[in-house]
Protein backbone atom coordinates (compact mmCIF):
# COMPACT_ATOMS: atom_id res chain seq x y z
CA UNK A 1 0.00 0.00 0.00
CA UNK A 2 1.03 3.40 -1.10
CA UNK A 3 -0.58 6.57 -0.78
CA UNK A 4 -1.16 7.81 -4.08
CA UNK A 5 -2.45 10.92 -5.53
CA UNK A 6 -6.14 11.80 -6.64
CA UNK A 7 -7.41 9.80 -9.66
CA UNK A 8 -5.07 7.00 -9.23
CA UNK A 9 -6.39 3.39 -9.68
CA UNK A 10 -7.19 1.17 -7.12
CA UNK A 11 -9.09 -1.42 -7.78
CA UNK A 12 -11.11 -2.87 -4.98
CA UNK A 13 -11.65 -5.91 -6.36
CA UNK A 14 -8.11 -6.69 -4.95
CA UNK A 15 -9.39 -7.62 -2.07
CA UNK A 16 -10.44 -10.81 -2.24
CA UNK A 17 -8.24 -11.68 -5.09
CA UNK A 18 -5.67 -14.05 -2.68
CA UNK A 19 -9.08 -15.62 -1.41
CA UNK A 20 -9.84 -16.92 -4.51
CA UNK A 21 -6.48 -17.94 -5.29
CA UNK A 22 -6.90 -19.97 -1.94
CA UNK A 23 -9.95 -22.26 -3.47
CA UNK A 24 -7.51 -25.44 -4.70
CA UNK A 25 -5.79 -27.52 -1.83
CA UNK A 26 -2.82 -27.19 -3.48
CA UNK A 27 -2.77 -23.28 -2.77
CA UNK A 28 -3.89 -23.55 0.11
CA UNK A 29 -0.93 -25.74 1.45
CA UNK A 30 1.31 -23.26 0.53
CA UNK A 31 0.02 -20.42 3.05
CA UNK A 32 2.75 -19.56 5.70
CA UNK A 33 1.19 -18.15 8.79
CA UNK A 34 3.18 -15.02 10.41
CA UNK A 35 3.10 -14.22 14.07
CA UNK A 36 2.75 -10.43 14.73
CA UNK A 37 6.36 -9.14 14.86
CA UNK A 38 7.64 -11.34 13.06
CA UNK A 39 9.96 -10.77 10.25
CA UNK A 40 9.11 -12.57 6.69
CA UNK A 41 12.39 -11.50 5.59
CA UNK A 42 15.22 -8.88 6.56
CA UNK A 43 17.01 -6.38 4.64
CA UNK A 44 20.15 -8.52 3.14
CA UNK A 45 18.26 -11.79 2.47
CA UNK A 46 18.28 -13.92 -0.41
CA UNK A 47 15.14 -12.95 -2.50
CA UNK A 48 14.28 -16.56 -3.20
CA UNK A 49 10.37 -15.36 -2.56
CA UNK A 50 7.97 -13.04 -3.21
CA UNK A 51 4.87 -12.74 -0.94
CA UNK A 52 1.47 -12.41 -1.45
CA UNK A 53 -0.67 -11.02 1.14
CA UNK A 54 -4.23 -12.88 2.36
CA UNK A 55 -4.76 -11.49 5.37
CA UNK A 56 -3.42 -9.04 8.13
CA UNK A 57 -0.59 -5.74 7.15
CA UNK A 58 3.00 -6.37 7.13
CA UNK A 59 5.32 -3.52 7.43
CA UNK A 60 8.14 -2.83 5.02
CA UNK A 61 11.00 -0.96 6.97
CA UNK A 62 14.57 0.46 5.80
CA UNK A 63 16.70 2.08 8.60
CA UNK A 64 18.67 5.07 6.85
CA UNK A 65 22.43 6.09 7.51
CA UNK A 66 21.52 8.58 9.99
CA UNK A 67 19.66 5.78 11.96
CA UNK A 68 16.03 6.78 11.55
CA UNK A 69 13.51 4.26 10.65
CA UNK A 70 11.26 4.68 7.26
CA UNK A 71 8.27 3.18 6.72
CA UNK A 72 8.28 2.20 3.16
CA UNK A 73 5.14 0.74 2.56
CA UNK A 74 2.23 -1.09 4.10
CA UNK A 75 1.26 -4.25 2.63
CA UNK A 76 -2.79 -4.94 2.87
CA UNK A 77 -4.44 -8.36 1.62
CA UNK A 78 -4.23 -8.56 -2.30
CA UNK A 79 -0.60 -6.81 -2.39
CA UNK A 80 2.55 -8.36 -3.71
CA UNK A 81 5.88 -7.46 -1.17
CA UNK A 82 9.72 -9.19 -2.00
CA UNK A 83 10.13 -7.63 -5.54
CA UNK A 84 14.10 -7.69 -4.82
CA UNK A 85 16.66 -4.90 -6.12
CA UNK A 86 18.68 -7.81 -8.05
CA UNK A 87 19.52 -10.96 -5.62
CA UNK A 88 18.78 -9.47 -2.49
CA UNK A 89 15.55 -8.23 -0.59
CA UNK A 90 16.50 -4.38 -0.05
CA UNK A 91 13.75 -3.68 2.88
CA UNK A 92 13.10 -5.08 6.59
CA UNK A 93 9.25 -6.93 6.14
CA UNK A 94 7.47 -7.83 9.67
CA UNK A 95 3.91 -8.19 10.35
CA UNK A 96 2.21 -5.63 12.37
CA UNK A 97 -0.44 -8.30 13.45
CA UNK A 98 -1.41 -11.79 12.59
CA UNK A 99 -0.72 -12.32 8.73
CA UNK A 100 -1.17 -14.99 5.97
CA UNK A 101 1.26 -14.87 3.34
CA UNK A 102 1.64 -17.16 -0.17
CA UNK A 103 4.97 -17.31 -0.88
CA UNK A 104 6.19 -17.38 -4.33
CA UNK A 105 9.24 -19.20 -5.97
CA UNK A 106 11.26 -16.41 -7.82
CA UNK A 107 13.03 -19.36 -9.46
CA UNK A 108 9.79 -20.72 -11.30
CA UNK A 109 8.15 -17.04 -12.21
CA UNK A 110 11.41 -16.36 -13.89
CA UNK A 111 11.41 -19.74 -15.51
CA UNK A 112 8.06 -19.69 -16.75
CA UNK A 113 6.95 -22.44 -14.79
CA UNK A 114 3.85 -22.94 -12.56
CA UNK A 115 0.17 -21.54 -13.19
CA UNK A 116 0.37 -18.56 -16.13
CA UNK A 117 -2.13 -16.69 -14.94
CA UNK A 118 -0.46 -16.58 -11.27
CA UNK A 119 2.38 -14.81 -13.53
CA UNK A 120 0.51 -12.44 -15.33
CA UNK A 121 -1.11 -11.34 -12.01
CA UNK A 122 1.93 -11.11 -10.41
CA UNK A 123 3.87 -9.10 -13.16
CA UNK A 124 0.55 -6.94 -12.81
CA UNK A 125 1.55 -6.14 -9.41
CA UNK A 126 4.98 -6.00 -9.69
CA UNK A 127 4.04 -3.28 -12.74
CA UNK A 128 1.21 -1.50 -10.13
CA UNK A 129 3.82 -1.45 -7.45
CA UNK A 130 6.61 0.60 -9.43
CA UNK A 131 3.16 3.34 -10.16
CA UNK A 132 2.41 3.30 -6.91
CA UNK A 133 5.63 3.75 -5.46
CA UNK A 134 5.81 7.04 -7.79
CA UNK A 135 2.96 8.76 -7.07
CA UNK A 136 3.66 8.19 -3.25
CA UNK A 137 7.07 9.78 -3.85
CA UNK A 138 5.25 13.19 -5.26
CA UNK A 139 2.67 13.06 -2.67
CA UNK A 140 5.16 13.08 -0.06
CA UNK A 141 7.28 16.55 -2.03
CA UNK A 142 3.95 17.77 -2.56
CA UNK A 143 1.01 17.76 0.20
CA UNK A 144 0.63 19.55 3.29
CA UNK A 145 0.27 17.23 6.68
CA UNK A 146 -3.61 17.40 6.34
CA UNK A 147 -3.54 15.93 2.51
CA UNK A 148 -1.36 13.42 3.44
CA UNK A 149 -3.06 12.11 6.71
CA UNK A 150 -6.16 12.46 4.63
CA UNK A 151 -5.33 10.50 1.95
CA UNK A 152 -3.75 8.19 3.95
CA UNK A 153 -7.13 7.22 5.38
CA UNK A 154 -8.96 7.55 1.90
CA UNK A 155 -6.91 4.66 1.03
CA UNK A 156 -7.50 2.35 4.39
CA UNK A 157 -11.13 3.62 3.91
CA UNK A 158 -11.09 2.04 -0.24
CA UNK A 159 -9.38 -1.35 0.96
CA UNK A 160 -9.54 -2.59 4.07
CA UNK A 161 -12.18 -0.39 5.90
CA UNK A 162 -15.80 -2.29 7.32
CA UNK A 163 -19.34 -0.54 6.71
CA UNK A 164 -21.16 0.07 9.99
CA UNK A 165 -24.32 1.76 9.78
CA UNK A 166 -23.67 2.90 6.46
CA UNK A 167 -20.48 4.69 7.37
CA UNK A 168 -16.98 2.92 7.02
CA UNK A 169 -14.71 2.19 9.93
CA UNK A 170 -11.33 1.88 10.15
CA UNK A 171 -9.25 -0.42 12.15
CA UNK A 172 -6.01 1.05 12.43
CA UNK A 173 -3.44 -1.83 13.06
CA UNK A 174 -0.05 0.45 13.03
CA UNK A 175 0.45 3.15 15.33
CA UNK A 176 0.75 6.76 15.17
CA UNK A 177 4.80 6.00 14.80
CA UNK A 178 4.38 3.80 12.14
CA UNK A 179 1.97 6.41 10.30
CA UNK A 180 4.82 9.06 10.67
CA UNK A 181 7.33 7.54 9.34
CA UNK A 182 5.40 6.59 6.14
CA UNK A 183 4.11 10.11 5.40
CA UNK A 184 7.25 12.03 6.39
CA UNK A 185 5.66 13.30 9.49
CA UNK A 186 6.21 13.93 12.66
CA UNK A 187 3.75 11.68 15.99
CA UNK A 188 2.73 15.25 17.28
CA UNK A 189 1.70 16.31 13.46
CA UNK A 190 0.17 13.07 12.75
CA UNK A 191 -2.20 13.05 15.82
CA UNK A 192 -2.35 17.05 15.78
CA UNK A 193 -4.25 16.03 11.83
CA UNK A 194 -6.60 13.35 13.39
CA UNK A 195 -7.55 16.01 15.96
CA UNK A 196 -8.47 18.57 13.34
CA UNK A 197 -10.43 15.78 11.26
CA UNK A 198 -12.02 15.03 13.82
CA UNK A 199 -13.04 18.88 15.08
CA UNK A 200 -14.38 19.29 10.98
CA UNK A 201 -16.88 16.28 11.84
CA UNK A 202 -14.94 14.43 9.14
CA UNK A 203 -13.98 11.46 11.05
CA UNK A 204 -14.34 10.43 14.72
CA UNK A 205 -12.61 8.20 16.94
CA UNK A 206 -13.99 5.80 18.90
CA UNK A 207 -10.30 4.90 20.34
CA UNK A 208 -7.00 5.57 19.17
CA UNK A 209 -6.95 2.64 17.12
CA UNK A 210 -10.52 2.80 15.43
CA UNK A 211 -11.53 5.94 12.96
CA UNK A 212 -15.10 6.35 11.39
CA UNK A 213 -15.64 8.51 8.45
CA UNK A 214 -18.15 10.45 9.05
CA UNK A 215 -18.23 12.81 5.69
CA UNK A 216 -16.39 10.53 2.77
CA UNK A 217 -17.17 13.30 0.14
CA UNK A 218 -14.85 15.98 2.96
CA UNK A 219 -12.31 13.56 3.34
CA UNK A 220 -11.47 13.38 0.05
CA UNK A 221 -11.40 16.84 -0.77
CA UNK A 222 -9.26 17.52 2.71
CA UNK A 223 -6.83 14.48 0.27
CA UNK A 224 -6.50 16.82 -2.85
CA UNK A 225 -3.62 18.83 -2.41
CA UNK A 226 -4.40 22.77 -3.61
Amino acid sequence: MYVTLPNAATDPRQRGTVIAILSSPLATRSVRRIAPGAHVFREGDAASHVYEVQTGILRLTRVLENGRRQVIAFALPGDIVGFPNGDLHHTDCDAIGPCEVIPHRREALENGEGNPETHRRLLKAALREISAMQDHFMMLARKSATEKVASFLMVLSERVSVQRGGLSTIELKMKRADIADFLGLTIETVSRTFTQLRNSGIISLQSAQSVVVLDADSLAEASEAA
